[in-house]
């Protein structure tokens, strides 16, 4: 998904289901132009991310890919492509740019372990 792509699913995944107008109510930063967002929902559904029905003459749009699924398939491909395919590397890239504290290390390795949900 380009960047433009991934502001309006963030949208449609808060709201679940909408029109084009939720999707900008919800819209985190700045929000862009109805018709560039309307346009951009329509390259979504082309591409498989979101579906449309028509209710009147207004069309409801809701996503197909879970933002959990969706995140899993975007950081597989960056720990693939930049990374080696490893995500120790990936943690231990954030560990050396003091981007994750050794109490978050902590943390992630409880969570991993099953000591925290």
């Amino acid at each position: 998904m380009t960047p433009q792509e991934e502001q309006a699913m963030r949208a449609i995944w808060k709201t679940g289901e909408g029109n084009v107008k939720t999707f900008l109510e919800q819209m985190d930063g700045e929000p862009m132009p109805y018709t560039t967002l309307a346009s951009t929902i329509k390259n979504l559904e082309k591409k498989g991310y979101v579906k449309s029905r028509l209710i009147g003459n207004m069309y409801l749009y809701k996503p197909l890919i879970e933002e959990k699924e969706y995140k899993r398939g975007f950081l597989t491909s960056i720990v693939k492509q930049h990374f080696g395919n490893s995500y120790k590397e990936l943690v231990a890239f954030f560990a050396e740019q003091k981007n994750i504290s050794p109490k978050d290390l902590k943390e992630i390795i409880d969570m991993i372990e099953g000591k925290k949900k």
